[in-house]
């Protein structure tokens, strides 16, 4: 039986949604555990309670809605994306799959089905990274530690002053960790944040991947002298071996690395004064790729290119590893039930990777996890002018509903034949 969700509700659930945090130009600014955050949260509980819905905050704040199976036994489908945004965002990064994750529970409770699995409908705490990055579904994962929470991306002193203003503990937080084996799987749905199911006319695109990403700290030691009584060939100038070694970068990862990515994203000299010539430059490196062995590779590389650099122009190098996040594949089960719904609704799909980091980053460790993708206006995203059509918002959200009945529905013709 093919479902379709209620499109004039959850286009005023979204419209509703959009204006909590809206910055009058299109966008949103949710930053975690903002004002506006907690107002989103607390219209997604709203809205939950009003369809009749179970609602529940975990040890990490992450928020659910929950569609109970009649099987106390039953496993729980988890669906959902995040609320919270970065500075000035657009309104459909994690939003729309929120809101298309509750609407997923509303839509089968109309149905009358009786699944065999429960329905959760998750906003995941801080996404984006305001504290530490996918900081809700690395706890529910069970992946979030205590060297993680010692040092967090914010510092320590940020991260300790929100959660006491929020009462949320050390041990809650790693208390939200879920038994892998109490959950069937998790699907999310997303914007794609990038341009190429536009570019080729793709109403879905079904994830293969979310990239690992590893990041650097490459430090250039030179000598700093005189800017106008140093000769040219006298200098050992750090500025001049980290701007080679810019070109390099992308010349390793554009040549030898297809499909691959690396940037390089902050840079700083010192003393940084025009009449002296640079004695340190120091970069900020970032590479991603899909697989953890190419990944292996392309960071291999990019050490190697620092050090002949840095020898080219007579100056030391070094290369400290300051993040590192695995390559998380997508479940084929989950691949091919997305592919089916969008068949038996009529709409084209192709296979993609994510360069984006998200939430099934984290689930894909523990349980069958996959995302789907609906396009981006001219690509672009953590912007106001982050843009999705609606028609494109409904059909994601009808794969969506569909997937999950079909994965519950496998779950059932499983049990029978065991």
């Amino acid at each position: 039986m093919l479902l379709r969700v209620d499109a004039d509700r959850l286009r005023a659930d979204f419209d509703a949604l959009g204006a909590i945090g809206a910055t009058g130009d299109g966008g949103v600014d949710r930053e975690t555990f903002s004002a506006a955050h907690l107002a989103a949260r607390a219209w997604f509980h709203e809205r939950a309670t009003a369809a009749g819905l179970e609602t529940r905050i975990d040890g990490a704040a992450n928020h659910s809605a929950v569609l109970a199976s009649r099987d106390p036994a039953a496993r729980t489908l988890l669906l959902g994306s995040h609320l919270d945004s970065v500075r000035r965002g657009g309104r459909f990064d994690g939003a729309l799959g929120v809101v298309c994750a509750l609407e997923v529970l509303r839509a089968v409770q109309d149905s009358g089905l009786d699944l065999p699995v429960s329905l959760e409908a998750v906003d995941f705490t801080d996404e984006e990274g305001t504290l530490i990055g996918t900081f809700g579904s690395l706890a529910l994962a069970g992946r979030l530690t205590s060297d993680d929470l010692a040092g967090p991306r914010c510092g320590r002193d940020l991260l300790v002053a929100e959660l006491a203003r929020m009462e949320l503990g050390e041990e809650g937080i790693l208390g939200a960790r879920r038994d892998p084996a109490s959950l069937a799987g998790y699907l999310e749905l997303h914007i794609e944040q990038g341009p190429v199911l536009e570019q080729a006319g793709i109403d879905i695109g079904i994830v293969t991947g979310i990239v690992g990403a590893s990041s650097f700290s490459v430090i250039f030691e030179g000598a700093a002298r005189h800017a106008g009584t140093t000769p040219m060939g006298n200098r050992r100038d750090a500025a001049v071996g980290a701007a080679a070694f810019v070109l390099g970068v992308r010349e390793t990862a554009a040549n030898g690395f297809p499909g691959c990515v690396a940037t390089v994203g902050n840079i700083t000299t010192l003393p940084g004064s025009f009449n002296v010539v640079p004695g340190r430059a120091v970069l900020r490196l970032e590479c991603r790729a899909l697989s953890s062995s190419r990944l292996a590779a392309l960071e291999q590389a990019l050490i190697e290119r620092a050090h002949s650099d840095a020898e080219s122009f007579g100056l030391d190098v070094t290369v400290e590893r300051v993040g590192h996040v695995d390559p998380a594949p997508t479940d084929a089960q989950a691949r091919s039930a997305f592919e089916s719904a969008a068949t038996d609704l009529g709409l084209t799909t192709m296979e993609l990777a994510s360069g984006a980091g998200h939430d099934t980053q984290s689930l894909a460790a523990i349980t069958p996890s996959g995302m789907v993708f609906v396009p981006s206006k001219g690509g672009v995203s953590h912007d106001a002018a982050e843009e999705t059509a609606w028609a494109d918002c409904l059909n994601g959200a009808n794969v969506l509903l569909n997937t999950a009945v079909r994965l519950a529905e496998d779950t059932r013709r499983q049990r029978a034949a065991s």
